[in-house]
């Protein structure tokens, strides 16, 4: 077996079961998941028909580049979405399709980490807390984890000047999430811009994890992009620029496993071959829903409008009651707790039976603290009555404990 297998943690849903294992759930509650963000709003009806209509596509090996029709249309939203004006974003150059965000933003690292490229071992900067898949990446790429921890005290914010001047020469790659998982925090124009220049000094690529970028509560702001920022700047054929996009969360199609990934074109014809052989193809089905998904904007408006309904009424009960605050996108709450992260979240289960994810699942310990220590992840993606019935049952927690302190 690869020795670096050794090296990745329990994965923090595997953790969270282990939690619980012997805790029986609240007897007479119906269980309610705030656990796992996995969007449970209906999918569209017209990218179901599309991929129906298609299924005799399975008869025919996919390109791994995908077809013409789905990088064009790609290419049209996030010119469109990103207002991509000054810098053509070229759908044979500039844009590859992905089996969903997971496995692109893992293999990725595989594809462009070079141990040779230093004597010692090269490094992975990601935001702390932060998506697994980073740090699993990284690891086993053969490269080093520098964790960045994101607060309350900082905003939630990647701050870059935390990072030693020395570790610079060593770093390869910088994930960043924005809007981030699990705080919602969005990057601004500046802090990207500060971020290309620092990749430019130190030759390392960013890699833009923007899977939450469709979920916000103002029409007339959109979060932006590093794409976008890149094109203001007429970074020509967006140079160690990448950005990963899915439907996953835009158009609530987990299942489908569609996404894509667009930015530095010399990048992503390595890629591409990496990919070749990697064998992660989307079957002509997928590649079908995917086109009529990313080529329509009515059902993502109508997505944002449930979630903002959501967190309207969800922050209503839950803020007397916990320290919380609306995120500035995505569809999490990151509270700050009474008590212990693993302790609230047994109970919770135990008296209630709703299950959210411990903070400290999704961050590690590293600058004297662990960042998601007292806090959990609430993820609103179940139907409107289901959040505010999980909602309730929090604040009748809460409140119980309260008293009994």
């Amino acid at each position: 077996m690869n020795s670096r297998l050794a090296s990745l943690q329990t994965y923090p849903f595997q953790k969270l079961a282990e939690l619980l294992r012997n805790t029986p759930a609240a007897p007479g509650k119906s269980a309610i998941r705030l656990s796992m963000g996995e969007p449970q709003h209906p999918a569209p009806a017209f990218v179901l028909k599309a991929l129906t209509q298609h299924l005799d596509g399975l008869s025919h090996y996919p390109l791994t580049r995908g077809m013409t029709e789905l990088r064009q249309a790609i290419a049209g939203w996030a010119t469109r979405r990103f207002k991509l004006d000054r810098v053509k974003l070229d759908p044979e150059r500039h844009v590859l399709p992905v089996a969903g965000t997971r496995e692109a933003l893992f293999s990725i690292a595989s594809a462009v980490i070079d141990r040779r490229a230093h004597d010692d071992q090269p490094v992975v900067i990601m935001p702390n807390p932060f998506y697994q898949i980073y740090e699993g990446a990284a690891l086993l790429a053969g490269a080093r984890p520098f964790f960045l921890n994101t607060t309350a005290a900082n905003g939630y914010r990647m701050d870059f000047s935390q990072v030693p001047d020395d570790l610079w020469p060593h770093v390869q790659l910088v994930y960043t999430c924005s809007p981030g998982n699990p705080t919602g925090a969005v990057m601004t124009d500046d802090e990207y811009v500060r971020l290309i220049e620092l990749a430019d000094e130190h030759n390392f690529i960013i890699v833009s994890d923007e899977c939450y970028s469709e979920i916000y509560f103002d029409e007339a702001a959109p979060p932006v992009g590093l794409l976008e920022v890149a094109n203001r700047l007429g970074r020509q054929d967006y140079r160690r620029c990448l950005v990963f996009h899915s439907l996953s969360k835009r158009s609530n199609l987990p299942g489908l496993r569609s996404g894509f990934v667009a930015g530095d074109a010399e990048i992503l014809e390595k890629y591409l071959q990496y990919r070749t052989y990697q064998g992660c193809a989307l079957p002509p089905p997928t590649q079908h829903a995917s086109i009529a998904a990313w080529s329509d904007e009515e059902h993502v408006r109508a997505n944002r409008a449930l979630y903002r309904q959501k967190f309207d009424a969800v922050l209503e009960i839950l803020a007397p009651v916990l320290p919380v605050e609306r995120p500035q996108a995505g569809f999490y709450l990151w509270p700050e707790l009474p008590q212990d992260d693993e302790t609230f979240a047994r109970e919770l289960y135990a008296r209630q039976n709703v299950l959210v994810l411990p903070g400290s699942y999704l961050a590690r310990h590293a600058q004297g603290e662990n960042p998601g220590s007292r806090r959990a992840r609430l993820a609103l993606v179940a139907p409107v009555a289901e959040c505010l019935e999980a909602a309730q049952r929090i604040r009748t927690h809460v409140e119980s404990q309260s008293a009994v302190a």
